[in-house]
């Protein structure tokens, strides 16, 4: 088992008490009302004693479509998803959530966070199929905010003028597989590179910094 990050309480103060968690989906679709969750992947952050943030530990799980999902063929042959492979192991969303909120729920409780703030690449996609899913395994304990992200679409088009992930990630100066890219796993420890990059870019400009004052 690798070691738990080093969480403490300093990033708490850089984010009124959030703690940014990167979260990325894979789909049967666009729309999370309809269309079937099939994998879910989320990263924690944790921050150094120098205030830089780090991805801490990645949590990832394949989901099982919930009955009645829509599964478009476009979007299977997007993201290479066969949601009847015998060795994707995976769990109905009840199981999923709960494999992946646990761990979120004690890196919150050791960052001296009191709630999760959802991180993503066009955020308001993967927040919607979160949400969908929390409501479909009537889950009361969802450890997210129901409704504010931050989202590195628009960091990224602030910080280098690109939208696009794979695009961003290369003006940051990252490695960037286009082969391993839409599985949920490498685009959320991506996207995390992305955001710790970005915050800790500008954060080394900032001359005076209000969430330390």
């Amino acid at each position: 088992m690798p070691d738990a990050p080093p969480y403490s309480h300093l990033i708490a103060k850089r984010f009124r008490s959030y703690l940014p968690v990167i979260v990325d989906v894979e789909t049967g679709g666009f729309n999370a009302a309809t269309d079937a969750l099939l994998e879910i992947a989320a990263v924690t952050l944790y921050m150094d004693d120098d205030g830089l943030l780090h991805p801490g530990e990645t949590l990832a799980c394949h989901v099982e479509a919930f009955p009645g999902a829509r599964l478009d063929p476009k979007a299977l042959e997007f993201n290479g998803i066969d949601p009847e492979h015998p060795f994707r192991d995976a769990l109905p969303e009840a199981a999923a959530l709960r494999k992946i909120f646990e761990p979120i729920r004690k890196a919150i409780k050791a960052s001296g966070c009191t709630r999760a703030i959802l991180v993503g690449h066009n955020a308001f996609f993967d927040l919607g199929f979160l949400n969908a899913a929390v409501q479909r395994a009537q889950i009361k304990r969802n450890p997210f905010h129901p409704f504010s992200t931050f989202d590195t679409v628009t960091l990224a088009g602030m910080a280098f003028g690109q939208t696009v992930l794979a695009k961003a990630a290369k003006a940051a100066g990252m490695k960037w597989n286009g082969h391993e890219a839409h599985s949920a796993i490498y685009d959320a420890e991506g996207t995390a590179e992305l955001f710790c990059h970005i915050l800790n870019r500008w954060d080394s400009l900032c001359v005076e910094k209000p969430w330390e004052m």
